[in-house]
């Protein structure tokens, strides 16, 4: 037994040492930016506009303004943890293909925006994203669609609990960062380590609006159980997807049936009310 004393001690200096380590770089292990736009929707034939608006803290934020000709709604797209507005072309031009105009913007840290991501910094760009639909467009709350995507949940929630929206849309989103930790990192103290939340399992049932939760069994990051867990907590009017395919490629694996159950939540739900 003595001869073992040493190899635990190691052990447990080196689990301390990694819980730490997680603590420290929680931020770093679930924001991704990258700054360089690859892509822009006149790559797929639709006119946009840059636009730059400013958060209440001061940051610098980009995002693409890409009108309808005849909109019944505008949908504000929260994206999810990793890359830009430039890797998410094919969405909009999904979403703007239903009759609608698209808003998506970088938070802070992401392509163009100036800043560093953090929890409370995405709370402060969503906000001031639907500030500027109300404001420069004229867009009234009632006409908005917020849509948010993996992370990009954790904004939509935040902000639809404050206000009442034409609906939500959650896409392969969590019920809580802690709740996906845990799923991934089973071997760690997740929850005590945390200190970043986006509970959207707390929030979507203050969420006075409809609310369509989409979601594919073979997602391989956040479980599809998580997303039942949503749709369960969600207020009526609800419905939910399901798509097929991987986490980061289900509204393109699903293809039509993604588009048709949007559509048609959109027309139940937004379209019929004007």
């Amino acid at each position: 037994m003595k001869t073992l004393i040493p190899f635990f001690l190691i052990l447990a200096g080196g689990y301390g040492a990694l819980t730490t380590l997680v603590y420290l770089l929680q931020e770093r292990l679930l924001f991704h930016p990258t700054r360089n736009l690859v892509a822009s929707p006149a790559d797929v034939g639709l006119a946009f506009e840059d636009v730059q608006f400013t958060s209440t803290d001061g940051e610098s934020l980009h995002g693409w303004w890409v009108p309808h000709d005849n909109p019944f709604a505008t949908i504000l797209f929260l994206h999810g943890n990793a890359g830009n507005i430039s890797g998410r072309v094919d969405i909009i031009e999904k979403l703007h293909g239903m009759g609608v105009n698209v808003f998506i913007f970088d938070y802070r840290g992401y392509g163009q925006s100036t800043g560093a991501p953090s929890e409370d910094g995405l709370y402060k760009d969503t906000e001031a994203a639907f500030q500027y639909l109300i404001k420069e467009r004229s867009i009234p709350a009632s006409d908005i669609v917020v849509h948010g995507r993996s992370l990009g949940g954790g904004p939509a929630t935040w902000l639809c609990e404050r206000v009442r929206t034409a609906a939500l849309i959650l896409e392969s989103t969590f019920t809580s960062v802690p709740d996906a930790g845990v799923h991934h990192y089973p071997y760690l103290p997740v929850r005590m380590l945390s200190t970043i939340d986006f509970d959207n399992l707390g929030r979507v049932g203050q969420c006075r609006c409809p609310v369509l939760i989409i979601h594919s069994p073979e997602d391989d990051v956040i479980p599809f159980a998580q997303a039942e867990r949503l749709f369960a907590a969600a207020r009526d009017p609800k419905i939910f997807l399901e798509i097929s395919g991987a986490h980061n490629e289900g509204h393109a694996v699903s293809g039509h049936r993604f588009v048709a159950g949007v559509n048609a939540f959109l027309a139940d739900h937004v379209r019929h009310r004007r």
